[in-house]
């Protein structure tokens, strides 16, 4: 039995801008043999394609990469402020060399269909891969943001 409580997304009152940008989260893919997951400050929620979608960029070095290349569904998982440590800990240090759960003292947990999430988190979005791109710097128009 699953302990989500499904909700509609349109019911979710957070700040978006907060939500990730401010806030953080984890996001979270791989299985219950395997999985890694990382502290992700950019991204966001909106609609795209008339769904609603949430969605993040994870640069090509981070080991997570290698986990959402292959699996359809992860977790956001959004935290209050008291596991600000935690997150700080999940975005400096890499699951190839640290278990990162045991590190941090999070619970992994699982859905139904095995994705994993973490049951401290206040919010967990249960995203559905819809589209994927490999950043290109020369499509990258504003030039504060380039590095």
């Amino acid at each position: 039995m699953s302990i989500f409580k499904e909700i509609n997304p349109s019911s979710i009152t957070d700040n978006p801008f907060d939500l990730i940008g401010k806030d953080w989260a984890l996001v979270t893919c791989g299985d219950r043999e395997k999985f890694n997951t990382m502290t992700i400050s950019w991204g966001g929620v909106g609609i795209m394609w008339n769904k609603h979608v949430a969605f993040t960029v994870i640069t090509p070095q981070r080991y997570s990469l290698e986990f959402q290349v292959y699996k359809e569904i992860y977790t956001m998982s959004l935290f209050d402020e008291s596991y600000r440590k935690a997150l700080q800990f999940c975005g400096t240090k890499s699951g190839r060399n640290y278990d990162k759960p045991k590190e941090t003292g999070l619970t992994p947990a699982f859905t139904d269909d095995g994705v994993p999430y973490f049951e401290e988190a206040r919010l967990v979005l249960v995203c559905k891969k819809l589209y994927a791109q490999f950043l290109n710097e020369d499509s990258v128009i504003e030039n504060s943001v380039k590095s």
